[in-house]
């Protein structure tokens, strides 16, 4: 299979590395030419833009930051879709908005999926991460092996729409646990508490969560860096929000996060990286969340191994 790719930022760049890896036939597109170089550096091929990748590829895979930028790069691409294609898009986007560009591509006689990742960039980089995948059984059978050479635990969650809808759920329930985990270390800290004792006291008790160690171990180590930006994750939860408003769920934690970071970027720029959300309680008490022996970034450190599906309890 002829495999495209657009978007080649901090996950698409390594989600198209694992089907590089992998022997994956696939070309490339990005609007900046130096990322797009490096992977044809790397045995991948270039395109005259996204049209000419979809008439070219039987699979066009986008990974892009806005819904916004995925209309954009779809409307270039509808002329070219025809029977058998298929779009896999594999941003973090609103299901209302996949299901529309789905749509449209599904009339013209392609296969439409929405299959965003999670698990952080650093399990993206080995092919480690998990995807969920919506779309019809069949369409899911036919792109198995190339989310599995992409992630290792592939969840098929119905139809079109719903792997976008978990992603955000997933998204807003990672950015709870960075807030709580935030004051508690803030808290532990002005109680007197060692860091180092307190992390593990978190890791090894009720209170764990993948947000603690993964980003409390860059808060603590003081570079905050998980490749992840304040504006990207004011997007994620105001898209949480809004399927909450569409369903009549009266939420109270999700506006006050929506609050949180609002003042986050107003007092440090949008693309401020998220755990310096952590910066709010520092700047007020005047206590340095830091503590030694922690990393500046995440790797995952388990081999690559080839995907498979995870299958809910019925």
């Amino acid at each position: 299979m002829k495999v495209g790719f657009i978007g080649l930022g901090n996950v698409g760049g390594k989600l198209s590395g694992s089907l590089l890896r992998n022997g994956i036939e696939l070309t490339v597109h990005d609007l900046n030419q130096d990322l797009v170089g490096g992977f044809v550096a790397r045995g991948a091929k270039r395109t005259d833009g996204p049209a000419a990748l979809m008439r070219d590829c039987d699979a066009v895979i986008t990974c892009l930051p806005s819904p916004a930028a995925s209309d954009a790069v779809m409307q270039q691409m509808l002329p070219e879709v025809t029977d058998g294609k298929i779009w896999m898009e594999m941003s973090t986007t609103d299901a209302a908005e996949v299901k529309r560009l789905g749509a449209q591509v599904i009339e013209r006689g392609g296969a439409a999926v929405d299959c965003p990742v999670s698990g952080g960039c650093h399990r993206a980089d080995t092919g480690n991460i998990a995807i969920f995948a919506g779309c019809d059984r069949a369409t899911f059978d036919r792109i198995f092996p190339l989310l599995t050479t992409m992630g290792r635990r592939i969840l098929h969650t119905g139809e079109l729409g719903s792997a976008s809808v978990l992603k955000v759920l997933t998204n807003y329930l990672a950015t709870v646990h960075l807030v709580a985990n935030a004051e508690a270390l803030v808290t532990a800290k002005a109680a007197g508490m060692d860091l180092n004792t307190a992390y593990e006291a978190i890791k090894v008790s009720s209170g764990n969560s993948f947000s603690h160690i993964t980003e409390s171990q860059v808060i603590l180590n003081g570079s905050r860096d998980i490749s992840f930006t304040m504006d990207l994750v004011k997007k994620d939860i105001g898209l949480f929000q809004d399927i909450a408003e569409r369903n009549d769920v009266p939420l109270e934690i999700s506006p006050l996060l929506v609050k949180i970071f609002d003042d986050g970027i107003a007092r440090y720029g949008d693309r401020e990286l998220s755990p310096n959300i952590i910066r709010r309680l520092e700047d007020a008490t005047g206590l340095d969340i830091r503590a030694p022996g922690f990393p500046a970034e995440m790797t995952d450190d388990e081999p690559e191994e080839p995907g498979y599906e995870v299958v809910p309890p019925r």
